[in-house]
């Protein structure tokens, strides 16, 4: 092979000179595993490449038809980001344990694998991706085809970025009867497609007509609300988050990687991410950090109060200073903030919680927000956490118990990944889940919206289904012409 070819190939361009030296080393200590064991063993190579290199722009570019993919990022936050795409390994469960078991096969996996120690930003290395369906047996209805109530992906590329730092990990699977030729073709064959095409951009003036109809009437929301703050004046329950759904019915098909690029850049404090599974993608701009671990720290926000925004500054912070005195949010955002507490602390050294709520803006609305942090005991891994913490009451209900029948009753719909989480988890159970609100699931030219909100004893019908309105004009906007 020639220089200049050594130079252009594949694994050159997005492999370190150290990363291809390691890559065949750890490709025969993983045959010979395989054979002494007679299954398959994980082979994992990380590599620093380009800090101009955009993760999920590589990915929605690189990305074969119906294979999985991911992305979440928070451009405000050091240009954090992972993206990976393909599968190697799929990590799937239902019922109650969901993630507790996913935590145990991840954990298993990872400890087997032949993997380089991550040495790089927040999400290098050996990863698994993907989320968590808001009911233990959600996502049963056709529109969620792919979505399993819990599914994780150990990818073949990811890609991590945080304050100028992108590395690459590469993963393979490598079986009893390959050889070393065989396993080195696959890795240039999934390198080679790699492309580093900027995210498309979104067509201002789309031809045809869109339509944008309601399953459900909006009264039928309104009276959900109502039954429920009913339930609440009698003792019943303390809060419960009902939510709807909206459907858009476009001309040709959405473009996921478009809507990502709009998505980032007017939506650049929250958490931007978009997971594919076969012909559809569930995509959003949440502002809800469900949970970050790094080592034994473990820090969360309870979100929960919200109020619209205004062009006018001096309006806009009016807006602010009546949501931190509304006694209904804050009420709401206590009851999230008191059961976070509660349950991080059988888990940890100390938790603690703000004294106040802040508030925190972002595109289109305003939210009350509590910063709380935990010292873990044990080394509770990011996936059991999300497990402890979910759902809040910040999409659940308080009692918690209570979510699982009535918020269904009152709604009308499968949520499915919709009040779930998103994220990642590494080698060593460091990660990050973020709340799957202000969120669409696209296939096609059909897209699904979701919206609720926070329901107490004070909470007015009419109120609420505005609060709805203007947390779909997140996505509402940019699919329906």
């Amino acid at each position: 092979m020639t220089d200049v070819a050594q130079r252009t190939s594949p694994e050159r361009e997005w492999l370190d000179q150290r990363a291809s030296v390691r890559l065949p080393r750890h490709i025969d200590r993983a045959l010979a595993r395989a054979r002494s064991g007679g299954s398959p063993v994980l082979v994992s190579v990380t590599s620093e490449v380009e800090s101009e290199t955009d993760p999920t722009a590589v990915v929605a570019a690189s990305r074969r038809p119906g294979e999985a993919w991911f992305c979440l990022e928070q451009p405000d936050r050091d240009g954090s980001a992972v993206a990976a795409v393909g599968s190697v390994r799929v990590l799937e469960a239902r019922g109650p344990d969901r993630f507790r078991q996913t935590a145990k096969r991840w954990r298993a996996l990872a400890a087997a694998a032949i993997a380089d120690e991550a040495d790089g930003p927040p999400g290098s290395g050996l990863v698994a991706v993907g989320g968590f369906a808001f009911a233990s047996d959600g996502a049963g209805t056709p529109r969620w085809t792919g979505f399993e109530p819990a599914s994780m992906v150990v990818p073949e590329v990811s890609l991590a970025r945080k304050a100028g730092r992108v590395s690459l990990t590469l993963n393979l699977e490598v079986a009893p009867d390959d050889t070393r030729e065989d396993v080195l073709a696959r890795a240039q064959r999934r390198l080679g497609e790699l492309r580093r095409t900027p995210l498309p951009l979104l067509d201002p003036d789309p031809a045809g007509e869109f339509a944008v109809v309601s399953p459900m009437p909006p009264a039928h929301y309104e009276e959900a609300v109502a039954g429920a703050v009913r339930r609440i004046r009698a003792g019943e329950l303390e809060k419960i988050v009902l939510a709807r759904d909206v459907e858009v019915r476009a001309p040709a098909a959405h473009d996921p990687a478009a809507i990502l690029g709009v998505l980032r850049e007017a939506f650049s404090s929250s958490y931007v991410f978009a997971v594919g599974r076969g012909d559809a993608t569930f995509m959003a701009a949440t502002p809800e950090l469900l949970v970050r671990r790094e080592g034994q720290r473990a820090s969360t926000v309870a979100l929960a109060g919200s109020i619209g925004r205004s062009a006018d500054p001096a309006v806009d912070d009016h807006l602010g200073e009546q949501l931190l005195g509304s006694e209904k949010d804050r009420e709401e955002n206590a009851i999230v903030a008191r059961r976070i507490v509660r349950a991080l602390a059988p888990h940890s050294v100390w938790v603690t919680a703000a004294p106040d709520p802040v508030v925190v803006r972002v595109a289109n609305i305003q939210h009350l927000a509590t910063p709380i942090r935990a010292q873990l005991t044990s080394p509770i891994g990011v996936i059991e956490l999300a497990g402890v913490l979910h759902p809040t009451p910040a999409v659940g209900a308080e009692p918690g118990e209570l979510a699982w029948t009535l918020i269904p009753a009152l709604e009308g719909l499968d949520r499915g990944w919709y009040a779930g989480t998103v994220g990642w988890t590494d080698a060593i159970g460091d990660g990050e889940f973020c709340v799957a609100l202000r969120c669409a699931l696209l296939r096609d030219r059909v897209a699904h919206l979701y919206a609720g909100g926070g329901i107490v004893r004070d909470s007015d019908p009419a109120s609420e289904l505005a609060e709805t309105e203007v947390k779909l004009q997140v996505m509402l906007p940019l699919l329906a012409g």
